[in-house]
């Protein structure tokens, strides 16, 4: 139980970042290099917990992933626009 819970409370945290994101319609003031190495240790831990089937670790790191790419899309999105001058 104390591991669901854990779990569940991690798997939580980056929802509210992802929620900001699309209310803004941007991830302005957060760095690419974090986001790109916060995603790539999930993949990472995600890949080596799955043979284990241990599925509060499995919950958690692919809601996290879900929030991530939200963030990391809404981001790229910014850049696009800002760097190439669409929409202006």
């Amino acid at each position: 139980m104390i591991g669901w819970l854990g779990s569940v409370l991690l798997a939580l945290c980056g929802i509210p970042q992802a929620l900001q994101s699309i209310g803004q319609g941007h991830s302005r003031g957060i760095d690419g290099l974090f986001l790109a190495a916060w995603f790539a240790g999930e993949l990472l831990t995600l890949a080596y917990v799955w043979p284990d089937k241990n599925l509060p670790l499995i919950v958690n790191y692919s809601c996290n992933i879900g929030a991530l790419i939200v963030i990391i899309w809404l981001g790229s999105w910014f850049w696009t626009i800002k760097h190439f001058g669409i929409f202006s």
